[in-house]
């Protein structure tokens, strides 16, 4: 299976970009960045800041990505289909709810908080944000590849489900007992996929065989992809990069 890379975006430890920038892109368990509104939209945009964690770290990163790619602006509706890997989900805004719950028998539960306690909710928020009308889904592929998402788009492409696809993961840091843990995979990262058309060879190539390739480099975690899917810049973010405080 193969397709091309249109761009990508990121917001790791590292701090947050794209394939169009110089920033940097690690997942050495450091503090992620927290992004605010105007980091990435030029319009007024209220939904931005009621947005749990998780939702607001995958929408920037599908952001960044949309933008790389140079389709972020839209005026009617389009097919694209979003999948995102998670190990975790949206665990930790399920934990903010059950404690809002626990007072008063429920009476101060959060009906803002309630909205996020599915993780497509993130995916929901892109769709209506950049008006994408694909199939959508978020997976949990545990302990398997961290590729997972990108084979599903690659289904997708080939099967014709849809004309290109946003695929990548979502990860907060991961709760243990005693609090936040050391995270192993913290952070976003988003490639927007589309058909390899013979006649045109713009963009990298993504091509899984078993094996996964960014044109002749094999690539076998997200470091080493995004650092293969590299590309000039010019995007609608270019050279855009903030660092953790």
């Amino acid at each position: 299976m193969k397709a091309r890379v249109l761009g990508s975006g990121w917001v790791t430890s590292g701090g947050w970009g794209q394939g169009g920038s110089d920033a940097l892109f690690g997942l050495d368990g450091g503090r992620l960045p927290e992004l605010t509104r105007k980091d990435l939209f030029a319009d007024p945009y209220p939904r931005f800041g009621r947005l749990d964690p998780f939702s607001r770290l995958g929408l920037s990163a599908i952001a960044l990505a949309l933008a790389d790619a140079g389709i972020a602006s839209w005026q009617e509706k389009r097919p694209i289909g979003l999948v995102a890997d998670s190990r975790y989900g949206c665990l930790a805004t399920d934990f903010d709810y059950f404690r809002a719950l626990l007072p008063e028998e429920g009476g101060l539960a959060s009906p803002n908080l309630f909205a996020y306690t599915l993780p497509n909710t993130l995916l929901g928020e892109a769709a209506i944000r950049f008006g994408l009308t694909g199939p959508g889904f978020v997976q949990s592929s545990g302990e398997g590849s961290p590729f997972a998402a990108l084979e599903v788009a690659l289904e997708l492409l080939c099967d014709g489900d849809a004309p290109a696809v946003v695929a990548g993961f979502c990860e907060l840091p991961p709760l243990s007992a005693g609090g936040r843990s050391e995270p192993d995979r913290a952070g976003a990262a988003f490639l927007v996929l589309a058909p390899v058309e013979e006649d045109s060879a713009a963009g990298p190539r993504l091509t899984y065989d078993g094996t996964w390739r960014v044109d002749d480099r094999m690539v076998t975690d997200w470091p080493g992809l995004i650092a293969a899917c590299r590309q000039p810049a010019g995007s609608e973010f270019c050279n855009k990069r903030k660092e953790p405080s």
